[in-house]
C-alpha cells in the first residue's frame, strides 16, 4: 500500500519521499467531476512533477499554493507494514501530522530515457 499525505519517496530504495509541492494548475483539461479536482504540481526542488486527483470537497486546494507531501510505503512510524486487521490501533502513525491522507497501490513504473527519470502510476482509493 502506498500513502500520500498532504500538510522524497524514492521507490527503488523504499525510503520516504517528503517535499513541498507548488500547485501550478488546477483542472488543466477542465473540471470533470463535482467533488474532485486534478492538480498539476512541481516539487520545490524541481526534480518531481505530479498530476493527482484530490477530493477537493473535503480538502480544498488552491492554485499557486504549496503543500508538504509525503509518499511512504507504510504509515507506521517504525517502518513496519500496516496490519489491516488493526488499522485503527494505538500505534503512532505518520498520518497524525497531516490534514489529508489517501491510500493507494503502485501499479506501474516506467523508466524514461537513459537518465534516472521515471513515471509512477498509482491508483488511489
Amino acid at each position: 500500500m502506498l500513502s500520500l499525505c498532504f500538510e522524497r519517496y524514492h521507490l527503488l530504495l523504499m525510503e520516504d519521499l517528503l517535499d513541498f509541492f507548488a500547485i501550478e494548475k488546477l483542472n488543466p483539461d477542465g473540471k470533470k467531476y463535482d467533488k474532485v479536482s486534478r492538480i498539476v504540481a512541481r516539487s520545490e526542488k524541481g526534480d518531481l512533477y505530479m498530476v493527482l486527483d484530490v477530493h477537493t470537497e473535503i480538502y480544498p486546494i488552491e492554485e499557486k499554493s504549496r503543500y508538504l507531501v509525503l509518499l511512504t510505503e507504510t504509515l507506521n512510524t517504525d517502518g513496519t507494514p500496516v496490519d489491516p486487521r488493526n488499522a485503527q490501533g494505538k500505534q503512532p502513525s505518520k498520518e497524525d501530522k497531516f490534514e489529508y491522507v489517501t491510500h493507494g497501490k503502485l501499479y506501474k513504473i516506467d523508466k524514461e530515457g537513459s537518465g534516472a527519470d521515471f513515471k509512477l502510476y498509482v491508483s488511489y482509493l
